[in-house]
């Protein structure tokens, strides 16, 4: 399918790994000159290697690395400005850096969840509000926002990201109405158990909380998903450009499921 994406300039926070590797990958792949930021530089660089060698057009794609850390609204405004010096534009951002400590809540301190809220919520935010004024200028800018299932299901043992998750889907639905004033479409994709390095942290997090092994909490978590198996970053990706593309103009503010059928409801 043709995207219309080819061309266009992107940011991907979260991109040293896991989903926003993935997503790094495929925009480049499409042919998007693309920022990836996220804390560590070693992994940074490396991400930049594995998406140029993983990209078909990878001489005619640039992929840039800014180490930042995006609780710090400074860092946010660094790698906006960088996006915008080296490209001249910024027509997409992926929201996709965030973590946060699972456990039983009698363990979870106040910090646990400010963290929380500080990097993904916040963070969120921040990288929108900073990135705005460019899209507005131009016309055009297309965001996506990766929150997660937690958001509408959460667990008694993820209470610091399903409370951020779920200020992030309300943020996500209420500033579409104000963006789409300015051709600028916001959505989001909440994935369910996925297949990442960060899974299994939380794997031993929630084991540790259960009184269980790694093994049994891991059989638990794949035993809840109809699909039979954890999703893939990379489907997530697909998912995320489509949402990006010109075959979705009309979906604004909406959140799209991705969980292997795992979540119950509406």
């Amino acid at each position: 399918m043709e995207l219309g994406i080819s061309g266009k300039k992107a940011i991907v926070t979260g991109g040293s790994a896991g989903i926003g590797l993935a997503c790094a990958i495929a925009l480049c792949r499409e042919g998007v000159d693309t920022v990836i930021a996220a804390r560590d530089p070693k992994r940074l660089e490396q991400a930049v290697k594995q998406i140029r060698s993983s990209a078909r057009n990878a001489g005619q794609t640039e992929v840039v690395a800014v180490s930042a850390d995006l609780t710090l609204a400074d860092a946010v405004r660094r790698v906006v400005q960088t996006a915008h010096k080296r490209f001249g534009r910024i027509d997409i951002l992926i929201n996709n850096a965030g973590s946060a400590r699972a456990g039983a809540f009698s363990e979870l301190e106040d910090q646990d969840f400010l963290e929380a809220w500080n990097l993904k919520l916040l963070g969120y935010i921040r990288m929108i509000r900073a990135t705005i004024p460019h899209m507005r200028e131009q016309k055009d800018g297309r965001i996506v926002n990766i929150i997660g299932g937690a958001a509408r299901t959460p667990s008694p043992t993820f209470l610091p990201g399903s409370t951020a998750n779920a200020a992030l889907l309300n943020f996500t639905r209420g500033i579409a109405r104000e963006l789409i004033r300015y051709n600028i479409r916001i959505n989001a994709i909440s994935p369910g158990a996925t297949a990442t390095e960060r899974a299994k942290r939380l794997n031993k997090q929630l084991a540790r909380a259960g009184g269980i092994s790694e093994e049994e909490a891991r059989r638990r978590s794949i035993g809840g998903i109809p699909l039979g198996r954890m999703v893939e970053p990379s489907e997530i990706a697909a998912l995320a450009l489509f949402l990006l593309s010109d075959l979705a103009t009309s979906i604004v503010g909406a959140e799209v499921a991705i969980d292997g059928g795992s979540a119950p409801g509406i």
